[in-house]
């Protein structure tokens, strides 16, 4: 990645984390931070995510939220749109590419996709989000504090690097 996009993936980093540390919701902390600096990406499209957080409803055995977040980026530049419906486009196999090597990158990092293993890699264990007593031990292991926000800064990092490398324009 070139020198002069250092400090706009330092900044993408920044605001996942702020973003997932003050509001939670890692899909939508990661897809907001790189809304923030890229284009096309909707807010109908950070609503869409909401409940993926927690590995999808809060349960954790779904993929981490975050991966959702920085995928949901990457094909909101290169996905296949709704009139593009039963055509081979060539766009629909660069999102699927594009994605695999975000998934690579935080499989190599987490030790998974899953937010469980993601949890156990980061905090040590997984937690019940749903159990009040369970949550308030996610928290003082620094879910929100310093652990699932790295986790949303690096993904949209990560997220951000690609559409950079893909050609995509940030806006700032």
């Amino acid at each position: 990645m070139a020198d002069d996009h250092h400090q706009l993936l330092e900044n993408i980093y920044n605001r996942a984390y702020e973003y997932e540390g003050k509001y939670g919701a890692c899909p939508q902390a990661v897809l907001a931070a790189l809304q923030d600096f890229f284009g096309n990406i909707d807010d109908s499209v950070i609503q869409a995510v909401h409940s993926f957080a927690g590995g999808g409803a809060l349960c954790g055995d779904g993929t981490c939220g975050a991966l959702v977040g920085g995928t949901a980026a990457i094909n909101s530049q290169f996905g296949r749109k709704r009139s593009e419906f039963g055509q081979k486009t060539a766009s629909r196999l660069k999102a699927f590419s594009f994605s695999k090597e975000l998934r690579n990158k935080f499989v190599e990092e987490f030790g998974g996709v899953s937010c469980s293993e993601v949890q156990k890699n980061v905090l040590g264990r997984s937690f019940n989000l749903w159990d009040p007593a369970d949550y308030k031990k996610f928290e003082e292991a620094g879910g929100h504090d310093d652990k699932c926000t790295d986790v949303a800064g690096k993904t949209a990092r990560w997220a951000a690097e690609i559409l950079l490398e893909k050609g995509v324009p940030p806006k700032i």
